[in-house]
């Protein structure tokens, strides 16, 4: 029997469909292709929009506004200085005379008045210089009684050698001899009268000096300082020893050094005031009476003395406090005021009496800013009066910052618009 396979398998290889084409496989990969493409493209989409994030990040970061509010206050424009307190009138009490300083009659914080005894010089020596002046005195009128009397005798011979001469009973040899006597005689009672002056000059002298023995106030004040004690030998021959000095403190002088920059803005007559390191709080206020002109230069920098007083009837202030002072330039109280950091294109040295002109930027409720041209009066460091052109409560920009900084402790944050 024939085998049936062998002769239907050719037939079947004959009726079979020829193999598909190459194209036809290739058709079959085309969607991964798109999907692949479409894949990348994505990325470049992708990655160019991080690109363009980034540098619109860089060049315009998100910002918030600062602000502070428009609000009334005082404000004063001063020049700062740094000083010292002395007595307005104080007196070095000295002595005139040499020797042993016996008795101190007062002691530092003593309330003397004018002509009170401060202390005594032993006047041993004084008082015997008086004594011999005195003496020499009395001897010399003793002399001149002598004279006196000399002198009449010698007038009255003179008057008589000229009767006689002119009765012609006597030679003009005993005229000339009578009026030579007489003259003498009166010549020796003049220089007795002179040596007599000239002792009662020294004895003045002597006499002043016996009353400088003793030390009296010259003003009325505190005894402030001591510089001799009891039992100590004063030498007045070269200078006058000082013994106490006595201060009025009812007034004190406040000497504030200015420094050169500032001193151009100071007036005579303006308002001054400084505080204590003991009493911060506590102002005491006067009126600068005198500037100087011959400055103190410490350390490369030419300071000049400032000087104005201040009363002290309760003893507050006491002589050397160092007193952190100011002068006002220009002040306004209950006005309206910004940060000066919210002003732009404002001119220096502006203040009420010459108000200037200024740009400020206001952010309104709504989120928009509003730029205003506003006028300045009084402005200092930090501070700037708005004469017009803002209102109280409005909200002025100072500045901006990013969102991650910390924002200052006195302004506003209000996002971007």
């Amino acid at each position: 029997m024939p085998d049936t396979r062998t002769e239907i398998e050719p037939r079947l290889r004959e009726a079979a469909p020829p193999p598909l084409p190459a194209p036809a496989r290739t058709a079959r990969k085309a969607p991964r292709r798109r999907r692949l493409l479409l894949g990348l493209l994505i990325l470049a989409l992708l990655a160019a929009g991080g690109a363009w994030y980034r540098w619109g990040r860089a060049a315009a970061p998100d910002q918030l506004w600062l602000t502070a509010t428009a609000e009334r206050g005082d404000i004063e424009d001063a020049i700062t200085a740094l000083g010292t307190l002395q007595p307005v009138s104080y007196v070095d009490v000295g002595t005139q005379v040499s020797g042993q300083l016996r008795t101190l009659h007062v002691a530092i914080g003593d309330r003397v008045k004018a002509g009170d005894l401060l202390a005594e010089i032993d006047p041993t020596v004084y008082q015997s210089r008086v004594e011999a002046d005195r003496a020499q005195i009395a001897n010399l009128a003793a002399q001149r009684a002598e004279k006196e009397a000399q002198l009449l005798l010698a007038r009255q011979q003179a008057e008589r050698q000229r009767n006689l001469k002119a009765s012609r009973a006597t030679s003009d040899d005993a005229l000339q001899v009578a009026e030579a006597a007489y003259a003498a005689a009166q010549a020796q009672l003049d220089a007795i009268d002179a040596q007599t002056r000239q002792i009662q000059s020294t004895l003045k002298g002597d006499e002043a000096n016996l009353g400088y023995t003793k030390v009296y106030a010259p003003i009325d004040g505190t005894v402030v300082s001591q510089s001799a004690r009891r039992g100590q030998t004063l030498n007045a021959n070269q200078s006058a020893p000082i013994i106490v000095q006595v201060a009025d403190l009812a007034t004190m002088t406040v000497e504030a050094q200015v420094s050169e920059a500032d001193v151009s803005r100071l007036r005579l007559g303006m308002t001054a005031y400084f505080t204590t390191l003991g009493m911060p709080d506590k102002r005491w206020y006067g009126a600068l009476r005198q500037i100087q002109p011959t400055p103190e230069v410490v350390n490369n920098v030419v300071l000049y003395n400032a000087l104005f007083d201040v009363p002290n009837q309760d003893g507050a202030l006491m002589t050397q406090m160092t007193a952190q002072v100011f002068f006002v330039s220009a002040a306004a109280q209950d006005t309206l005021l910004v940060p000066v950091s919210a002003l732009s294109g404002l001119s220096p040295g502006t203040s009420s009496a010459a108000p200037g002109r200024a740009t400020a930027r206001v952010l309104k409720p709504s989120g928009s800013i509003e730029t205003r041209m506003v006028s300045v009066g009084v402005t200092n460091r930090a501070q700037a009066e708005i004469l017009s052109g803002l209102e109280p409560g409005e909200q002025v920009i100072t500045g901006s910052r990013r969102p991650n900084a910390e924002p200052a402790p006195s302004q506003t944050r209000r996002p971007r618009i």
